[in-house]
This record gives structure tokens, sequence and C-alpha cells, in this order.
């Protein structure tokens, strides 16, 4: 293939123009993200059963649904929340690679099934099915400038304007409005019903049938009689439209004309759907909308998405009204792709200052860089045509490969710039000579380079995504590369090299500087190497010895390095979580949110400060909250986000009557909601919420006391205050007072029932009723409810029951179906999260009886990722061995080539300890790459000493020879390689954390892949072949046949024989 382009040095230009043109053209359509899809699909299916305590949600709602989800396809697990407030949140998580909309439509009809076995008020209310990620992609505030509207004024706006257009938007899974909107608030007092001998019931259904649609039908409709000449519909109004009309409904007549109205017993006006949350930004009100990302969404485009929508809704915002961005993840992502394409710079103009200092001249240095374009464009053209997209992990592999994908081009320029030197040959028959020699090396090379990447394409799980990408880009880019390096750097050689004159040695004056500086310490080191391998083979029995010291040091090493799953990052965000005392009102949660925003004020590196009162990731209450933190670019602040963190966790101790932490946000939006670890201890033995509850705090006990945790905490609130209402069922049905009237007396006044709707501002919004506040504060509230019975009496409650306090859970979870509590925690620093969670499972074990546990989120995918790493490893040498196997029809290239592999990885594991890194996926995407590295220097020196041998030269002789030929392009191209890599070893700014992980396990691997296998491929050669002329000579003489005169080597493909002889 060489000969044809070398012949028709257009025709290569065009096949590359081909291909860089194709690539730069579909690279605009290509998608940008952080990460590929890594998050599996999750369905969130959300119900509420008002006034319901969490054991009733959880005893009639959450297991009937459970059950239903039970065999549902690609359901991996689901987590189940139901809280004092009756609301039920059950997120099912699907398998990788499980169609979301598929996932989502079968929930649906599961949902149905189920419908008529749920409480009347569960169905009346609705049940939401929906596709979301557990973490916020961006929050969307709209603030009063002037001060003049509060927050349910800015939160009915966002209802009636903006928050359908949020949802919609392409790539949204799920936008909440923290602050409720308007409803009609009917706020009855008990007193006055009493007093008039009317009950709650009798509000409710007066406005029920006084506040409804009427369809009157048409006047003069069809059929109609003769001579009808008019037809018109018949409207009567029915729904009332204002407080004033409500207070107007009748509730009692009497015989005299005169009523008793609404307005007479409650107080009504337009109010807030609840009282539950509201939202504060930078401790001003506000009305802030949480939008939640898709499965399938892309977080770039989504947030340029809702970006555009907000700037066509501001013009229409009123005097005063202002929406802004306060937390946007999607900026960290922007940032992180920016460094990692300058970093894609840095390594390509080190490459080629390399490859100037090695070859001395701007015609061969250019040759190579050529193919870095062209082989990228390559790369990128495959993304797009495979449907991935530019992520860190593509990114990253395109670094990776541009110290790789000038390897071969290298060795071509180097090696006929050899010929030209060495023979006098004229540069196109040098190229000619050159490509004979160096063809098949290239395609071995190639071979082995895309072999070693292939088993990570087929790597389950979330994990695997991230593998199928990197491995696509890799192996795209070396493919082109290759093809270049046989193609369009041969035509270019022949064509753009000149001879180089002879000087009085015998050699090109292409070393016409060789006397002195860089060429001539160079051209000293590589004799010197030539006298250093020759003393190796000679002392070949004790130099194994130390290979074998240090192949077991490698392995000893490894298996004791630390897992992990992915960095932190510093996102330039903060999670700052507040919970107060079970019981505490709103009013002392809002008093510790004051004081965390004033701490958080004080730090000059936060921007932004977003407040919910009311509710958090932990759950909803009074006494819970949280703050959104964004913090200035990373270039503004001299601080990361993890020390700042520290830093106010310390100041944030100070708060007396709350707990307050600051978190970070989790390395992979939607797995998990904050940095570290969670597990799921669960009831597997019916031993009820107490003992579990003991066993939790018997772990954190333990887990308290272990270096390994920098904190462990649970994110369950603490049982709350209750008042138990003993109702005596035998004096209530003594005195006609039935059980289904006392439950409505109860919710109707210290609950909040849902009655009907009105119309308000071309929106329909709901009819609320509910006890005034002062009537609903005490226990005597409570006892002297009146309760309508049969006979039309009103008997007051403390007749028929007696309460006493107690305390309950405020939130109950499931996990799988089975009773759960949560435990958190965070390595401490120095100790990686593998090694956290190891221990905290060895704790775990040792809790009682009935006591299990299951790992989640982030770690459940790193315990997945650790156990088939080995496996990913040991595929990966399996397919090099192969390739090179049936490339050569050899066993001994595959056996000398793979034997030299652990001495680059000892060099990357080494690397990682040095800097206190874990083996976690960046690691070993980099371990990947160091194997085929290890294999392509072996390659180039195996590959020409067996075809010296081949030839007739002596063993040693052809071993040394080849190692001397072979070392000037392997170091020039493992020097590109180090440098081209040097740029994410050194990283700083947003996404600093994962480059340096993968960029210093490559860069330690590469370095010992080069220096150790300069001196130890030729011992692993020697020694193959060696043992396996032994074993010729054994088998022989076992087989009393005479011995053939044919070379030790007679597995050597014929084809390489007789075109090294041609050479």
């Amino acid at each position: 293939m060489s000969s044809f382009f070398i012949d028709r040095p257009v025709f290569a230009w065009i096949v590359a123009l081909a291909i860089f043109v194709a690539g730069a053209l579909v690279t605009p359509f290509l998608p940008v993200a952080q990460y590929p899809r890594l998050t599996p699909p999750r369905i969130v299916i959300s119900a509420m059963y008002p006034g319901a305590a969490p054991e009733s949600v959880d005893n009639t709602v959450a297991s009937v649904i459970e059950e239903s989800l039970d065999g549902a396809e690609g359901l991996q697990y689901y987590e189940t929340t139901s809280d004092s407030i009756g609301e039920l949140e059950i997120a099912a998580t699907f398998s990788a690679g499980t169609n979301p909309d598929i996932a989502m439509v079968d929930v649906q009809n599961r949902m149905k099934q189920i419908e008529s076995r749920l409480p009347q008020q569960v169905v009346q209310q609705g049940i939401s099915v929906f596709k979301s990620t557990g973490t916020f992609l961006m929050l969307v505030a709209l603030t009063s400038t002037d001060g003049k509207r509060d927050s349910v004024v800015l939160s009915d706006y966002v209802n009636r304007y903006m928050l359908r257009d949020l949802k919609r938007a392409p790539g949204v899974g799920a936008a909440d409005l923290w602050d409720a909107g308007e409803a009609l608030r009917v706020w009855i007092d008990p007193m006055k019903l009493r007093e008039y001998n009317l009950a709650a019931a009798d509000v409710t259904q007066a406005i029920a049938t006084q506040n409804s649609t009427v369809t009157a039908g048409t006047l003069g409709d069809v059929p109609f009689v003769e001579g009808q000449q008019l037809t018109a519909t018949v409207t009567v109004r029915g729904q009332l439209i204002s407080p004033q009309e409500f207070g107007e409904i009748v509730l009692k007549a009497r015989p005299d004309g005169s009523a008793v109205r609404l307005k007479d017993v409650a107080r009504v006006e337009v109010g807030r759907d609840s009282y539950a949350s509201f939202s504060r930004l930078n401790g001003k009100p506000s009305a802030t909308v949480g939008i939640k990302l898709s499965p399938q969404g892309n977080a770039i485009e989504t947030s340029d998405a809702i970006r555009a929508k907000l700037a066509e809704l501001s013009r229409s915002l009123p005097p005063g009204v202002a929406v802004v961005i306060p937390f946007d993840t999607s900026r960290f992502v922007h940032v992180a792709l920016h460094e990692v394409a300058l970093t894609l710079l840095e390594a390509v103009l080190l490459v080629f200052l390399v490859m100037w200092l090695f070859l001395r001249d701007l015609r061969y240095a250019l040759v190579p860089t050529v193919v870095i374009p062209v082989a990228l464009t390559g790369a990128l053209l495959a993304l797009y045509a495979l449907g991935m997209s530019i992520n860190v992990f593509t990114m990253f592999a395109l670094v990776l490969a541009i110290g790789i994908l000038v390897d071969d081009a290298i060795v071509v320029v180097e090696n006929v710039d050899r010929v030209m030197r060495e023979e006098g040959l004229a540069p196109k028959a040098a190229t000619r000579r050159a490509m004979k020699q160096m063809g098949s090396a290239i395609v071995g090379i190639t071979a082995v380079l895309t072999a070693v990447f292939v088993p990570m394409a087929f790597f389950p799980g979330s994990v695997g995504g991230i593998y199928r990408q990197f491995t696509v880009a890799m192996i795209a880019s070396i493919l082109v590369s290759a093809f270049t390096a046989l193609s369009l750097t041969p035509a270019l050689c022949a064509n753009l090299l000149k001879a180089p004159p002879r000087d009085a040695r015998g050699h090109g004056a292409h070393g016409k500087h060789s006397s002195r500086g860089f060429p001539a310490m160079f051209d000293w080191t590589s004799r010197k190497y030539s006298g250093l391998v020759a003393r190796v083979l000679r002392r070949a029995g004790s130099m194994f010895v130390v290979y074998l010291v240090l192949a077991g040091a490698c392995a000893l090493l490894y298996m004791h390095m630390p897992n992990g799953f992915l960095p932190q990052e510093d996102q330039a965000q903060l999670q700052v979580m507040v919970q107060l005392p079970a019981g505490a009102t709103q009013a002392r949660t809002l008093a510790a949110i004051e004081q965390t925003e004033a701490i958080l004020r004080r730090e000059p590196a936060v921007s932004n400060i977003t407040s919910v009162v009311g509710w958090s990731f932990q759950g909803s209450g009074q006494n819970v909250a949280m703050c959104f933190v964004d913090l200035k670019d990373w270039s503004a602040r001299d601080i990361d986000a993890g020390a700042l963190r520290d830093k106010l966790n310390r100041s944030l101790a100070g708060i007396m009557d709350a707990t307050v932490s600051a978190q970070m946000p989790p390395p992979v939006p939607g797995m998990g909601h904050s940095e570290g670890f969670v597990m799921r201890l669960e009831d597997r033995g019916g031993i009820g919420i107490q003992a579990l509850t003991a066993a939790r705090e018997q772990l954190f006990d333990q887990a308290k006391r272990n270096p390994a945790f920098a904190d462990v905490h649970s994110e369950a609130l603490p049982d709350a205050p209750r008042i138990v209402l003993d109702v005596d069922r035998a004096k209530a049905y003594a005195l006609g007072v039935s059980f289904d009237r006392i439950g409505n007396a109860l919710g109707n006044t210290f609950g909040s029932t849902y009655i009907d709707d009105f119309p308000s501002g071309g929106r329909m919004r709901r009819v609320m009723i509910a006890a005034d506040a002062s009537s609903r504060m005490t226990e005597a509230d409570l006892m002297n409810l009146s309760v309508r019975n049969l006979a039309g009496q009103m008997v007051p409650l403390s007749s028929v029951a007696s309460l006493h306090w107690t305390t309950g859970p405020s939130v109950l979870t499931r996990y799988n179906g089975s009773p759960s509590i949560d435990v958190s925690g965070r390595p401490a620093n120095g100790v990686s999260s593998g090694a956290a969670m190891a221990e905290m499972e060895r704790l775990a074990q040792m809790l009682p009886v009935g006591v299990g546990f299951d790992w989640t989120d982030t770690a459940l995918e790193e315990t997945r990722a650790a156990r088939l790493t080995p496996v990913l490893i040991g595929l990966s040498l399996l397919a090099v061995f192969m390739a090179l196997a049936a490339l050569y029809e050899s066993w001994t290239i595959p056996l000398a080539v793979l034997t030299i592999v652990p001495l680059g990885m000892i060099g990357a594991v080494i690397a990682m300890y040095t800097r206190g890194m874990p083996n976690d996926v960046y690691f070993k995407v980099g371990m990947i790459t160091v194997i085929g590295l290890s294999a392509k220097n072996a390659i180039l020196i195996v590959q020409f000493a067996r075809t010296l041998h081949a030839d007739g030269m002596a063993l040693a002789e052809a071993i040394v020879a080849a190692a001397s030929a072979r070392f000037r392009p392997i170091v020039m191209t493992s020097a590109a390689f180090l440098l081209g890599v040097t740029p994410l070893l050194v990283s700083s700014g947003a996404g600093a954390e994962s480059r340096r992980s993968i960029g210093t396990g490559v860069f330690g691997g590469a370095i010992t892949a080069t220096v150790l296998g300069l001196v130890f491929t030729p011992l692993a050669f020697f020694i193959v072949v060696s043992v396996q002329r032994f074993m010729q000579r054994k088998f022989k003489s076992m087989t009393r046949e005479k011995p053939s005169a044919s070379t030790e080597l007679d597995d050597l493909p014929r084809a390489d024989i007789q075109g090294s002889r041609d050479s």
C-alpha cells in the first residue's frame, strides 16, 4: 500500500483531506457533555395522602405501589420515602441501557392497575410518574428588585407565566417550584361553628355544591318546533371567582329569611397553596424553581435552552421584577471542557517541540505533525457516526492519543532518515526501503493498540459508558494515524525530505550538529545503551531474577492500591444542610437559616446563596432547610471548594439551635445528591424500626471512632413529637358519633383539605379549608373540637377520646421493599473512598442478625466497577496476545511482548502512590493505555530482532543490533508521549482533579515502560527464544529425529523473512 501512495502523493493528500474535512464538518453537531450518560434511568413516582402519618403512607400507599413494581423489566432498585405531611416518593432506578421512555410507560401502566387499591384521597390528588435525575441542574429565581412583592406574588407569577415553559424546555426532567402558588384559603373558626350548630363538613359541602360549573344547555336546540328562528346557549355562573363571593355562600337558612354565611364563621382570603416551604435568594424573598435533568438530557444543551427561554420571558416581566440563575451546574462542565481543550493544544505544541528537538529539521518535524489534525478529526467523525458526544473522557482520549498518533509517523521519518544517512539513497528510494522494513511493525503496533482497548468497549454498567466512548475515540484516532503513516507519511517523506550530503565518516549531514549539543549526547547515550544490552544478555539469569522482583512488586503494590470511583472535583458549588431538633417550628428554622446565610456571606469566595426553608434532600418538615451555595469562578478565589467546606463547617458548628453541615455535590450529577458514600441498612428479619435504628447507632458509634472517616451521619430526620388520640369507639357509638365524622372533622380543622377549584387569572386554583391559626395551637383546641352525631347534636371530642404525647418518625424510608435507614459518610483526608467503604462493610458485618446492608448511588457503581477491573485487565492482555499471535503466526513475539507489561504498570502504580491517588476509573483508563504503550515499544525491538535473526545473524547479536536501531525511535515516541501528557500532570483550575488523576498514572507508566522496557525487552526476547530453542531440541531428541538446519525461529512468517531479505 505504501508504494501506491509514494507514487501518488496527491491521492494521499486527497484521502487525508477528505477525513479532515468530514470530521471538521460534523464537529459542531456533536453534543457536548461532562460525561457520557453515566446516570442509570430513574423513574420517580410521587403521590400525596394529605394529613396522613408516615406509617399510614407507608402501609396503605407505598407497600401497594412497591408490590406492583417488583418484576419490572430492567429494574435495579427502588428507594421509597414517606414523610410527615403525607408525601410519598418512590425513585426507581433501572439498569444502564434501559430505554427510560419505555420504563416510564411500564410504570404508568402498573400504577393504573393498582389505583383501586389505594385510598381515595390519594387517587383524588393524583399519582405522578416522571423521568428525572436525583440532583438539580440549575435554579431559576424570580426576585422583587424594588421589594414591593412577596414570595406569594412572585410564585404566582412563575406559576402563571413561566413554569410551563420551563417544564417544556428540551432536556428538562422536572421543574419544581419550591414556593407555593395562590389558593383560596377558608380559615374556619370552630367556636363560631359550634355557636351556629355547624360542623366543618357543612362548610365543605356548601362550598362544593355552591361553587360548581353548571352546563345549562341551549335554548332552541335541535330538534326544535316549526317556526323557531333563534338558538342561544344558556349560561349560569356557577363558579365563584373572589373571596367576597365565597364569603356569601349560605351555610344555613332560617324560616325568617336570615342566613348563616361562610363569612360569619370563617375568614376567606387568597393565600398560599401550601405554607410548608419557601425560598430566599441572598437573604431576600424569591420564587425559586429547581430544574432537574431528564435521563436523556444534555446538561449544556438544556442549560442553554433554559437561558434562551428566560431571555425571551424576561421581556414580559413587570417593572420591579427580575429573573436570575443563581446556581447552574453546567458552568463547571463548560469550564472543565475548555481546560481540557487547552490541554489538548498544549500537548500538540509540546509533541511538535520534541520532534523538532530530535530531528533538528523543520521539514522532518512537520511530517509527523500533519498526522495530528487528520487523526483527531477522524476520531470526531467516528464519535458522530456512533451517536456519541464530546465529553471529558473522549477529550482525555484525544489528549492521550496525541503522543501515540505521531508514533508511527515518527518511526517512519526516523527510519527514512537512517536509510538515507547509512545507505546514501534518495528520499523516494529510501522511503520504499524504510517502509518495507517498518510496514509490518506499524501494522503490529496498530493491532496491539487497538486490541488492548477493545475489551473496555464491552464493560457493563454505567462505567461501561465511560469506557466505550473513550475506546471509540482512542481506537478511531489510532486507526486513522496508522492509515496515515502507511499512506500520507511515506508520500510526504518521498517528496518533502531532502537527501543529506554524506560527511567524512559516511553519515548524512542531517546530523551536521552531531558532533556537539543534543545530537552528540544522544549518540553517546545510544552507544552506551548498546553496551548495556550486551551486558544484560550476558547476565541473563541474574537480570531475569531482577525482572521477577519488579513484576512481583508491581503485583503486590497493585493489589494493595486503595480503590476509588471518580475524584471529588471543585465544581464551584456547595450544599449546606440545616436540621433543627424534632418539633422545631418554621420560625426557628428561619432564624437558623439567617445565621447560616450570615456566615456564608462573610466568605469572599461565595457568589450566591439560595435558601429553601421546609425542604432539603433529607426530607420535608418545619425543622429542615438547606442552602445552595454558588462560588465565584476558580480564578477569582484563592481557596478550593473542599477547603472552603471544611472552613465553613468549623464556623457553622457555632449555630446552637441547629445541626448545619456544608457538603460538596456528587462527582457524577444524578448519582446521589452529595459527596461521599451512602449505605442502606435494611430490616431483612422483621426486627422493627427501633431495632434497625439501634443498629445504625451501633454502627455510628464504631465509625466515628475510626480514622478512616471524616464524617458519618444519617440523612434520616429524627423522631418528632406526636399526639396520639385514643377514640373510645364504644362510647362514640353510644353517643351516635361515627368514626368517619371524627376523621373528617379532624382533617378539615387541623389538616388542610382540598375542596374544589376556582378560576383565577385564566387558571384554576385550589380551594382549601383549615382552622384559623389561633384555633389549632393547643391540646384544648383539639379536645374542644365538636363533631355532629347522628341526632344532629354537637358532641365535643373530649367526650369520646383522650390523648397522650409520644414521638414517631418524621420520615420512613424503604429500600427494595424493606424498611431501611441510610448511613452516609465521607472518607478522611488521604483515605480513598474504596478503603473507607471496605472499612464500613467490615463494621456493618458485625451488626445484629436481621440487619442487612446495600450500597446505593455512586458507591454501588464503584463496587461493581472494582469487582470487574481484574477481568478488564486480563481481557486486555489476552486481546494483545491473540492479536500478536494471529498477526505474526507466532508464540514467541506475544510472550516476549507481554512480559514487558508489568514494567509499565509498576511505574503507574508508584506514581499514584506518590501523589496519594486511588485506583479509580481514570487510573484504569490510564493503565490500559500504559499496557498498549509498553507493548508498542516492545514490538519495535522484538519484531526487528526476529527479522535480523531470521536472516542469519546470531541471536544475541541480532537483539543488540535491533535494540540499538530502535533506541532512537522508541525514545522519540516515548518522549513525545510523555510531553503530550505533561499538561494533564500539572493541571489546575476546573476539572484539574480528573486531569491529574489520569495524567499521573499514564506519565509514571510511560517512564518505566520506556526505561525498563529498553533494558528488559531484549532480555525477554532472548529468554523466550532460548527456551523455545531448548524445548525444540528436547522434543527432537525425544523423537530421535535429526535436527533441522533451519533457524531457531521456525514460526517466522515467510513473507516477513522475504521482506527483510529484500530490504
